[in-house]
């Protein structure tokens, strides 16, 4: 690694830099580094090793940031190399890896902060500006046209590979989700209603800014041509945890929806909803599935066995088709 570093250091033109590690998470795809000269001055390296993209395909992610960044989008812009490359392809260790530099994104994770938001503004800030955010996102990716291109929904989400990444142990789950693809094949691709969305815009991949509140968006990793009302139903996944202590199930649904109505105020502010919305519980099954697939991935690479407590709830909803993710379960 340290062949790496020195190598970007020279690409990028930061031999004055420091490169923190940024510990992995649990399903993290990438390498990351902080490169900080200052607490004004900060990049952060992404190097890319799995081998499961091709440039093709991060040459798509990068061209959307800066896309989004050209038009004004909250994200975590893409920076050139020294020849001018925003992904660079270089070979470690006999593996072909895929360097790229983002700026770094004002402010921080909510979860640094012991998941309090900043002090003397409401919570419904928060959840408006998450909401506008995405909007502005949305809104951008239906007048993108690329020049590179991105990974469609079902080329990844299809029973002959999940089939073949769950075992016929799961006999009932996969089953749950073969029947919910089918659902999804009836749905619209509109270009109004189908794009390039982030697909993981979550708390994780973005910071706040404490001082403001503004939202600055990073990690288009998972980019992928989908549904917009997918990246909408994942924030309602993201959304249970601030209702979680509320043990009377009715009550616990009236702030879910109070939560989300104001997720959709913000949305709705910068682009319209979606046709759809009447579909939300189909689209928070989608996210589920996403979660489960991400569950048995994870493990694969690692070449371990999965802990069945890990997408024992998701598994649940989708195998007795209870809506919302059980937020409504006494």
């Amino acid at each position: 690694m340290k062949e790496i570093i020195a190598y970007a250091k020279r690409l990028y033109g930061l031999n004055e830099y420091e490169f923190d590690p940024i510990p992995a998470h649990e399903g993290g795809r990438n390498i990351i580094y902080v490169c900080r000269k200052n607490e004004e001055k900060r990049f952060v390296l992404r190097i890319s090793a799995l081998g499961d993209r091709t440039e093709t395909e991060y040459l798509a992610e990068t061209e959307f940031v800066r896309f989004l960044a050209e038009n004004g989008a909250p994200v975590a812009d893409v920076i050139p190399s020294e020849n001018g490359k925003y992904v660079e392809k270089i070979t470690w260790s006999e593996r072909t890896c895929y360097l790229s530099l983002f700026t770094y994104a004002k402010g921080m994770l909510i979860s640094d902060n012991g998941y309090r938001y900043r002090e003397g503004a409401p919570l419904s800030e928060y959840f408006y500006n998450t909401g506008k955010t995405l909007g502005v996102i949305h809104r951008l990716s239906k007048q993108y046209q690329p020049k590179h291109r991105r990974t469609q929904y079902f080329e990844k989400y299809n029973m002959d590979y999940i089939g073949t990444l769950v075992p016929d142990t799961y006999a009932e789950l996969k089953a749950a989700i073969a029947e919910r693809l089918e659902q999804f094949r009836t749905l619209s691709i509109d270009a109004e209603e189908y794009g390039l969305v982030h697909f993981d815009f979550s708390d994780g991949n973005y910071h706040i800014d404490m001082e403001n509140g503004k939202i600055t968006v990073f990690d288009f990793d998972n980019c992928m041509y989908c549904w917009y009302l997918f990246d909408l139903a994942n924030l309602w996944t993201h959304g249970v945890g601030w209702f979680y202590s509320v043990e009377d199930a009715k009550e616990r649904m009236e702030g879910m929806k109070r939560y989300f109505q104001t997720v959709l105020d913000g949305y709705r502010s910068e682009t319209e909803l979606p046709k759809d919305m009447e579909r939300l519980p189909l689209f928070i099954d989608m996210v589920l599935i996403e979660n489960i697939v991400d569950e048995f991935e994870c493990c694969a690479r690692a070449g371990e066995e999965i802990d069945y407590e890990d997408i024992e709830d998701a598994a649940h909803c989708l195998i007795d088709r209870i809506p919302y993710a059980g937020v409504a379960e006494a």
